[in-house]
């Protein structure tokens, strides 16, 4: 069988290459052959990945943070032949690998990908764009691509709070129509998750998630100037609880039709704005995670 390990160099505290010669031994030890390919611009993970599934690799290994995953993802998802993926979390925040029980400890991380069992995990489709873990607008979307990537070398997730705190006072109203598979929503919002994960920039947001049913957990925050920051909280402390200004739902499907200027994020990453047909793609690709993990949240398997 052969590998191939796809990493940011730049992802996290940038000193990845430095277990690169352990990596090669103990994957080695199933993998006859391992090719390693850094990457050098943004988006150069969608091609490598894209070239992995041609060359029919077995198992895809990616290193890096969120936005390193869902790059090697939209390559994978492109391609008839999908190998088996191995995620080695390495990003500031690595939201999937923690919803996932990844560690960022290199040795306990491969252990997992070469002791325990795949499974098949949900992919989520937004227009032309896959992702696995948050699609989201409004209020604090943009705080993992325009937080100094310097800064989050220094002192990590609070870079993020930093951010955050100086958006504070800038939380927009966004009028949207949302069709899901229960029907309609309509009115003023101040921030929407799409969520196909257990947390969102490092908070819990979903009680209880399923990541192989084909559904996603939709959470929506109305206006409500100027205690949205109240909402945010209770929705944090009580994931489980819904109420008339914070609406969830589940669907395996939507379309959002918005006017608003505010951005996009799909993990991670800027994803442009306006209006967004979104579709889950059932059990779509095959990773490796912990045994408690596959019992909790891959039950339809």
């Amino acid at each position: 069988m052969k590998a191939i390990l796809i990493y940011n160099p730049t992802s996290g505290k940038q000193n990845f290459e430095y277990y690169i010669p352990f990596i090669k031994e103990k994957i080695k030890t199933k993998y006859k052959q391992l090719d390693i390919s850094p990457t050098k611009y943004p988006e150069h993970a969608i091609d490598i990945a894209k070239e992995a599934c041609e060359n029919k690799y077995d198992l895809l290994l990616v290193s890096g943070g969120d936005g390193t995953f869902n790059e090697c993802v939209n390559g994978v998802m492109k391609q008839d032949y999908k190998p088996k993926i191995g995620y080695l979390p390495s990003g500031t925040t690595c939201d999937i690998g923690i919803s996932l029980g990844l560690s960022k400890n290199i040795e306990k991380a491969l252990n997992i990908i070469l002791d325990n069992k795949s499974v098949k995990m949900d992919v989520v489709k937004t227009n032309d764009r896959y992702s696995c873990y948050v699609i989201g607008t409004g209020a604090f979307i943009d705080i993992s691509y325009v937080t100094d990537s310097k800064l989050k070398k220094k002192i990590g997730h609070l870079a993020y709070i930093f951010k955050a705190a100086q958006e504070f006072f800038s939380i927009p109203k966004m009028r949207m129509t949302v069709y899901h598979d229960h029907g309609k929503l309509s009115g003023i919002y101040s921030l929407m998750l799409i969520i196909n994960s257990k947390r969102v920039a490092g908070l819990n947001m979903v009680y209880k998630p399923v990541l192989d049913d084909g559904q996603v957990d939709v959470v929506m925050f109305r206006s409500f100037f100027p205690l949205n920051s109240i909402l945010y909280l209770i929705s944090y402390i009580f994931p489980f609880w819904s109420t008339p200004l914070i609406e969830k739902f589940k669907t395996t499907q939507l379309e959002v039709r918005t006017n608003s200027k505010e951005s996009w994020n799909i993990d991670g990453e800027y994803a442009g704005k306006g209006n967004k047909i979104i579709k889950v793609k059932k059990q779509a690709i095959e990773i490796f995670v912990p045994k408690r993990v596959r019992e909790r949240y891959f039950v339809n398997q």
